[in-house]
């Protein structure tokens, strides 16, 4: 396929001497599912370009520069590469939208700690009661939950709505972490990141992409329950590994390889590698629970579970080349 960027290509593992964190990731991560792109990558970011200005978020200082940063439409192509161009579209304006109120949440949190809950109740009461915006990000929120409720179900919009919640609650959590004096064990920064991560919402999404919903009994099967949190937590973990020397520097404590170094008291290096341990245990029970899950699936089950996979996999292929985490290319590995 035509790429917009860099093509993504992946050393062999194996090696023995890394001269940086991406070498480190790429010889001892276990990634079994291989690279795709969405066609429509290219239309989704001129679309998320147009989608910024006419919600005004373009207008608001760093915006555009960050986007640039990040990438979004790439990440929503790597992750979802065979959904229409209708759905492709609104992955990638919603992982912009998130970018942006992700990071003014962080900025918020740490320098005027009293205007987050302002922010994160009018995100709520949005998503909750159908309240009318008052900021740019609630008009851009607005907007993007109309798109989702043109295109999706009613159950399934409520399920987004559901979980988007959760996103944001979670990082009002984030916040109070990060004030803590005492550093936080593993489980609660896992936990934490679980609702950060904000991979969830994009779930009914994957759903809507289907030929038909999925049964009741089926999207709440333990097996599928349990695929669910699987898959995000290591699609978001992936990213902490490239994000630890940026996280490191400026303080963050919401990142997988920080937590373990934190708790081992040892070398980043060595930090990533348990992290990385972490994650190919959580790939590797997906793959088992997917196996043992699959023959009982209809064909928008097997959908379903092939969207969460691509948010396994985008979020790796996206996380090598993005610039947001370029100093996992750049920085050498230090002790």
């Amino acid at each position: 396929m035509p790429t917009t960027h860099e093509e993504i290509t992946v050393p062999q593992q194996g090696g023995i001497h890394h001269s940086s964190l991406r070498e480190l990731i790429d010889a001892q991560l276990y990634m079994p599912f291989p690279f795709q792109r969405n066609p429509h990558e290219a239309e989704a970011e001129a679309g998320v370009e147009k989608w910024l200005r006419e919600c005004g978020l373009s207008d608001e200082p760093g915006v555009l520069e960050m986007i640039a940063y990040t990438r979004p439409a790439e990440l929503a192509s790597f992750n979802s590469p065979a959904m229409d161009p209708g759905i492709l579209q609104i992955v990638a304006n919603q992982i912009a939208y998130q970018f942006v109120y992700d990071d003014r949440a962080e900025e918020v949190g740490r320098r005027w700690p009293d205007r987050l809950l302002p922010m994160l109740c009018e995100s709520v009461s949005i998503l909750r009661d159908g309240a009318a915006p008052t900021t740019p990000l609630g008009s851009a929120l607005t907007d993007l939950y109309r798109q989702v409720r043109e295109r999706c179900t009613p159950a399934q919009a409520a399920r987004w709505a559901w979980k988007s919640r959760e996103y944001v609650h979670g990082l009002l959590y984030e916040a109070v972490a990060q004030t803590c004096s005492v550093p936080l064990r593993i489980e609660l920064c896992t936990s934490v990141r679980s609702l950060t991560a904000g991979v969830e919402p994009f779930y009914p999404l994957c759903e809507a992409s289907q030929p038909g919903e999925l049964s009741h009994a089926e999207l709440h099967h333990p097996a599928m329950r349990r695929l669910e949190r699987l898959s995000a937590d290591a699609a978001v973990w992936i990213p902490d590994l490239f994000s630890a020397v940026k996280e490191q520097r400026t303080g963050e404590v919401i990142n997988l390889a920080l937590a373990h170094r934190q708790a081992q008291r040892c070398s980043l290096p060595a930090a990533v590698t348990r992290a990385i341990r972490q994650i190919n245990d959580t790939i590797s029970e997906f793959e088992r629970v997917y196996a043992e899950v699959e023959p009982e699936l209809t064909p928008a089950g097997v959908g379903y579970v092939e969207g969460m996979i691509g948010w396994i996999r985008g979020c790796y292929y996206w996380s090598r080349t993005v610039p947001r985490y370029g100093e996992a290319v750049t920085t050498p590995l230090l002790r």
